[in-house]
């Protein structure tokens, strides 16, 4: 037996929730394998074989579908806190993933409970067949309480999680995978979850009876520089009046400034970004100098960050959740947010022209920023996931209110 608490080893869960090393009783069908050797036992679902990542805890109580693909959670397995996950279902309107072709980032999901049958009028398939279409492997009836205790304790561990129905598995060989595997430090994952090429995008928000609607005459030339990004993004993009065009996160600034935009946009995405910024960074670096409006949230928020100037570094136990208050120093109100991120600004890295703009409210990281002197800023959370439901949709207003007066203030053949 291990020394984790013996919360973790099933006397708060079902009998097939335990860490056993190796287990007596009867055979799991998958286990979560910590690079430590803690060995988690479980009932599998979903997609079978084996994939290495991060574990972090995710404390939404809804979206899981949502969260399982957005591709800022590539290299991770999603521990939910939430007990009952996948009783409403999947659809096809629900998912974050740009790129509708692309596999799914995320390497699996731990669930306390057992995955029941649909219980919502949207719904068009099961939660569990979903998973396993999408190639993702989930491990059910653990002890998620004890698990998330440890994550809070210790940090997110790297681990292998396996389903194997006929409950055959070579733990020394999962655990082996686990301790081997890096680490997100170091690791550029924006690249296998970009877009292959450009494209363009035109779709708004949902609306209750109307789905999702069209833009029409925009004002607006948005270039979204794809690094994982979420298609509700976009779609609060276009409902601000921006006609989107989406490129690959390689493509330099010289490109997207042959493009005449009237603005850019980071986006989201997996990694870390002093690994991604190798490539990235210097090229928002050159966008920045341009003078356009420059916004970015999540992962764009820390190459901005980069390059500006500052640095970024590895959280504890991350930011996951639809839950996260913030703080807004330029309108002194508090936001409910989503956040999903294991990376952080410094913000004592800041040079003096940037401007610290919010702040966490559950631990005091930063969480958004802005240049004194240009048109240029970003949030570390996510302003399109209305948690609150609604009280970050000004972010999207705001960088169109940027736009408007740069192109009010831009000679015009008169002048």
């Amino acid at each position: 037996m291990n020394d984790h608490p013996k919360s973790l080893a099933g006397e708060a869960s079902t009998a097939r929730a335990r860490t056993v090393e190796p287990w007596t009783e009867e055979a799991p069908t998958a286990l979560l394998v910590l690079a430590d050797g803690t060995v988690i036992a479980g009932v599998g679902a979903g997609a079978t074989g084996t994939a290495v990542g991060e574990v972090c805890f995710n404390t939404a109580m809804t979206g899981y579908q949502e969260i399982l693909t957005d591709p800022s959670y590539a290299g991770q397995i999603v521990t939910f806190t939430f007990p009952h996950i996948g009783n409403v279902g999947t659809n096809a309107e629900d998912i974050e993933t740009a790129s509708l072709a692309a596999a799914s980032g995320v390497r699996g999901c731990v669930l306390r409970a057992a995955i029941t049958q649909p219980s919502n009028y949207r719904a068009s398939a099961g939660f569990d067949d979903w998973l396993r279409a999408r190639g993702i492997i989930a491990i059910t009836s653990v002890d998620t309480r004890a698990l998330t205790a440890l994550i809070r304790e210790k940090g997110m561990p790297n681990a292998v999680i396996a389903h194997a129905p006929d409950g055959k598995f070579d733990l020394e060989a999962l655990k082996r995978a686990a301790a081997a595997w890096p680490g997100m430090v170091g690791l550029d994952l924006a690249k296998e979850v970009t877009c292959g090429q450009s494209y363009s995008w035109d779709e708004t928000p949902w609306r209750w009876g109307q789905g999702y609607g069209r833009q029409h005459d925009a004002p607006f030339h948005v270039v979204a520089i794809d690094y994982g990004l979420k298609r509700n993004i976009l779609r609060e993009l276009a409902g601000a009046g921006c006609r989107l065009t989406i490129v690959p996160a390689t493509t330099t600034a010289e490109e997207i400034l042959e493009r005449k935009p009237d603005g850019v946009f980071l986006s989201n995405g997996p990694g870390d970004p002093a690994a991604t910024g190798t490539y990235a960074v210097p090229e928002i670096r050159k966008l920045v100098d341009s003078g356009l409006p420059v916004f970015g949230i999540c992962l764009g928020h820390q190459m901005l960050g980069l390059a500006l100037g500052g640095r970024t570094a590895k959280m504890h136990q991350g930011h996951h959740g639809a839950n996260h208050p913030v703080k807004d120093f330029t309108t002194h109100k508090v936001e409910i947010t989503s956040m999903n991120h294991g990376f952080a600004v410094d913000r004592d890295s800041l040079p003096g022209n940037v401007e610290e703009t919010h702040v966490s409210l559950f631990d005091g990281s930063n969480c958004g920023l802005k240049l004194k002197d240009r048109p240029v800023f970003s949030v570390q959370y996510h302003p399109e996931a209305s948690p609150g439901p609604q009280d970050s949709h000004y972010l999207f207003t705001r960088f169109v209110e940027l736009m408007e007066r740069r192109k009010g203030d831009a000679p015009t053949d008169k002048d």
